[in-house]
């Protein structure tokens, strides 16, 4: 049996199937809109926290020694991680650390450090200079102890720093992902 719906003086249950289903309709109309919602921009003057691209590392030994990944880093000099991955994704290291500490995971084995750059050097064969490297990668030019560094290219994601000295030679490459 069909009702007709009106709006003046109905029984208390026939009142309420309109109601019910406009609050429904409000509901869903509620989440749609909410789903359109965005965040706000980031604001233009923040700094970047989060790298992730390609590089590849070259140490000039008496076995030339080459790496290549992709990565992710996050955090600081001070405090941050380091990912890096195969070609299919999956994780080969994690490297984290914070003031007087730093570890790496591979698989199931971790190993702990009292220093990023000790760790580093143990690792690679080489040490890196993360925190010039940070800076590096905002496209400003910090000296770093032994290393020449090329931003020429930072604005298109690319960077080029080689180690001189002390020996051995090495040469990262960076191409940050657009």
């Amino acid at each position: 049996m069909l009702h007709a719906i009106s709006w003046g003086s109905q029984p208390q249950g026939a009142a309420r199937r309109p109601c019910h289903w406009f609050a429904c309709l409000l509901t869903v109309f509620v989440l749609l809109l909410a789903g359109c919602v965005q965040p706000p921009p980031a604001p233009a003057n923040s700094h970047r926290t989060l790298w992730t691209g390609r590089l590849s590392l070259q140490v000039e030994e008496q076995a030339s020694q080459s790496f290549s990944a992709p990565f992710e880093l996050s955090g600081s000099a001070q405090q941050g991680q380091f990912v890096l991955f195969n070609p299919l994704g999956n994780t080969l290291a994690r490297i984290q650390w914070n003031d007087g500490h730093a570890e790496i995971t591979t698989g199931q084995t971790t190993r702990e450090s009292e220093s990023l750059d000790a760790l580093l050097q143990d690792v690679l064969g080489t040490s890196i200079p993360v925190a010039a490297l940070f800076s590096w990668l905002e496209g400003t030019h910090v000296a770093a102890v032994g290393w020449q560094v090329d931003l020429s290219a930072i604005a298109a994601g690319r960077l080029v720093a080689q180690r001189h000295t002390p020996t051995p030679q090495a040469t990262l490459r960076i191409v940050l992902n657009r």
